[in-house]
């Protein structure tokens, strides 16, 4: 008779704390990890791990599966890669707490920032809930491929408390801070592992309004964290571009909410193409607040933060074109024969011109930040290769290369912007800012930009590309496990798992290493309402285990679905 649930025999370990890697079997009963190392007695179920490489699940704390954890089991594509705990409610956007007269409202807020359709959040979310508690039994009530847990976003709170007044970003009086704050230890209390807001300019509803949160106050942030310290639990986490123009007090602001009110902070960073060495100036304000006792870590990405630009996206550089604009709702192949006839080809360039060096263009970096694509992505473009530099070289108008290349192969074409991270035109950035001491990775938005960015698949690339295919500066494969672990797991107060160690939750992946990879992005349709989404799923993954259950064998769902919510912290027992 077997003792053990599960056994993984003879894997090569990278346990989530960053050591050296070594040859160990893992036993798992009850959910929970009960051995490491030489393990005699069998499993009721066996994975032979032998050349394969061992790891915790991966923790992704900056994803926006909100709406989607509402109406799916499976949050894909973040469990395509190896994730096993997904954190929510990211940006301060959500769906609780709400009134129903603010059902449109909230829609409109995630689509406009998230990039998430409305038509497929009508169709798709229940609204049988008012609080964030209610919201939280909605989740605990259903079953997923990963653990999910949710922060409470800042700007349904603030419509909730001051409705109109928060759309038109007026001030909060004591009474709304008053109220917030209650609200917020009644959310931590119910299980919120935080509190999330933005400050971000680019955050905007569909009707272009900027997010309710845009300009709250410091003592109605203060308010709200204090809101979590009267719950003595959560985490905050920010949205802000702290070198835009009036925001440059905000880090300051938002180091004195985090002395007087002892709740950690995390925020999201990258560097920006207008301010390329901006990061640095960032990381030596954190590294002075770390220097204070300040539990403060800025979120970092380990490659750009990219659009990925399709025909059928949700957005593209010929949208401006009626005649293309005509032409977008029709299916994919009909779509693509119909541009590939010359007479339209010349109509759509022709309505496009005007706009060849407007605001549209210019959300895709010009051309000499736009590069085409065939197959895999290739997140590290050459300079060289940008389509204005291949346009140049081969006597071609950009324009025209660009619409070529989107019709061709049935419409399948694709071309890659690199948003942020890619100044230089080189990853060297990223490869600091990933080593820095006060980072953490994340920032992959998983369930958001579903019609024009694929990042939720940053944990792949993070050990495929950093530890094994980079050719200068590879990094320690183990410490690279740990970032996406046990880092991830600590900065949102989870100590239960991150680690493959007796007591750890039994989250685990078995990966082929030297197979691992990413394929290429691919539009779907199957969000609610027929909606579309881009996947990339990846190669490498053997088995992904959750709670002591595997959910995918070699990429395929097994059935199994032991994810569950994740109430606040979760300490290890």
């Amino acid at each position: 008779m077997a003792k053990f649930d599960l056994v993984v025999r003879g894997g090569t370990l990278a346990d989530g704390t960053g050591g050296a890697l070594y040859e160990a079997d893992v036993a798992v009963s009850g959910g929970r990890i009960v051995a490491v190392g030489q393990v005699a007695d069998a499993g009721r179920e066996e994975i032979d791990a032998k050349g394969l490489l061992v790891t915790p699940g991966f923790v992704d704390v900056h994803t926006h599966y909100d709406g989607q954890a509402v109406w799916d089991q499976r949050l894909t594509p973040s469990s395509f890669h190896g994730v096993t705990t997904a954190v929510m409610g990211n940006c301060g956007v959500g769906f609780a707490p709400v009134r129903r007269a603010d059902h449109d409202r909230l829609v409109e807020l995630m689509e406009g920032v998230e990039d998430l359709p409305g038509v497929v959040l009508h169709e798709g979310l229940s609204w049988n809930w008012e609080s964030f508690g209610d919201y939280l039994e909605v989740l605990a009530a259903r079953r997923y491929d990963m653990d999910v847990a949710a922060q409470l976003p800042h700007a349904p709170l603030r419509v909730y408390v001051m409705g109109d007044r928060a759309c038109r970003l007026e001030a909060a009086t004591e009474a709304d801070i008053a109220e917030m704050r209650r609200l917020t230890t009644e959310a931590m209390r119910a299980g919120a592992v935080g509190f999330a807001t933005s400050r971000l300019l680019n955050h905007r509803s569909l009707r272009g309004d900027p997010i309710p949160s845009l300009r709250a106050s410091e003592a109605e942030l203060l308010g709200i964290a204090l809101g979590m310290s009267d719950a003595g639990a959560g985490v905050m986490e920010v949205a802000c571009d702290f070198g835009a123009a009036g925001h440059e007090g905000d880090f300051a602001m938002l180091r004195r909410v985090v002395a007087q009110s002892g709740r950690p902070l995390s925020f999201s960073l990258n560097q920006k193409n207008r301010d390329p060495e901006g990061w640095r100036r960032i990381l030596d304000l954190v590294e002075d607040a770390r220097a204070q006792n300040l539990p403060i870590t800025a979120q970092v990405a380990p490659r750009p933060t990219g659009s990925i630009i399709t025909l059928q996206g949700s957005t593209n550089p010929f949208l401006l074109s009626p005649t293309f604009k005509a032409l977008s709702g029709k299916p994919l192949g009909e779509m693509a024969a119909a541009l590939r006839d010359p007479a339209v080809r010349a109509r759509v360039l022709a309505e496009a011109e005007p706009h060849r060096h407007g605001p549209e263009m210019g959300r895709f970096g010009g051309f000499e930040r736009l590069f085409v694509q065939d197959g895999e992505i290739d997140y590290a473009p050459a300079r060289e290769t940008s389509i204005a530099r291949r346009a140049a070289a081969e006597g071609l108008d950009p324009l025209a290369m660009l619409y070529d290349h989107f019709v061709k192969d049935g419409g399948r074409g694709v071309a890659y912007f690199p948003v942020n991270n890619y100044a230089d035109f080189d990853l060297d950035a990223v490869l600091e800012m990933i080593q820095h001491p006060n980072t953490v990775i994340g920032l992959g938005d998983g369930g958001a930009h579903v019609g024009i960015i694929a990042d939720a698949s940053f944990p792949t690339y993070l050990l495929s590309h950093w530890a094994r295919d980079r050719r200068e500066g590879r990094l320690d494969l183990g410490w690279l496990v740990k970032r996406q672990t046990a880092d991830s797991a600590r900065l949102v107060g989870m100590t239960d798992r991150g680690a493959l160690a007796p007591g750890q939750k039994a989250d685990i992946n078995v990966i082929d290493f030297d197979r691992l990879g990413l394929e290429a992005p691919v539009m779907t349709q199957d969000l609610p309402a027929g909606g579309s989404r881009l996947m990339q799923r990846a190669r490498g993954y053997v088995a992904t285990v959750v709670s002591g259950e595997t959910v995918y064998r070699d990429g395929h769902a097994t059935g199994a679905l032991p994810g569950r919510l994740v109430r606040g912290p979760a300490a290890c027992c």
